[in-house]
């Protein structure tokens, strides 16, 4: 099996690289265009925190409008990653999360969108390689749960 650049990153929601320092980055950055971590749980960590800004600074709490932010249509085909996220979660696109929270509730819906949007970055084949335990590790080093 052929391992997505993403899962060869352990960065599994393609973080572009910026000035940003995040926990849990390779000393050395081999990859120009996106981050390098450690382990999975690291760069779940930091997309996460990415999406908790989002949140916070930005207003996006539904899926629709986090997706059109994180995958822009210049880049995309936004409608066909929301529609895909919303299959994978069996949620509308209008379903509001609270990424950041410590309620199991929601902590459990940011995990879930966390996993659908790692399978839309790097496709099924790599869908046994997308972890809820990881991921789930992920949220809890971003929020010190």
């Amino acid at each position: 099996m052929k391992m997505s650049r993403g899962i060869r990153n352990c960065n599994p929601l393609n973080i572009r690289r910026s000035k940003d320092q995040w926990k849990g980055l390779l000393k050395e950055q081999n990859d120009k265009n996106f981050y390098q971590f450690k382990a999975m749980e690291w760069g779940y960590r930091a997309a996460f925190r990415l999406l908790r800004t989002y949140r916070t600074k930005y207003h996006r709490t539904s899926i629709r409008t986090i997706i059109e932010r994180w995958a822009p249509p210049n880049e995309n085909n936004t409608q066909a990653y929301i529609d895909r996220v919303c299959q994978e979660m069996e949620v509308p696109p209008h379903f509001i999360l609270n990424i950041g929270s410590l309620q199991d509730d929601d902590a459990y819906w940011a995990c879930e969108l966390v996993r659908a949007m790692a399978l839309v970055e790097n496709g099924n084949e790599c869908a046994d390689l997308i972890r809820r335990e990881e991921i789930r590790k992920g949220y809890e080093l971003a929020f010190e749960v």
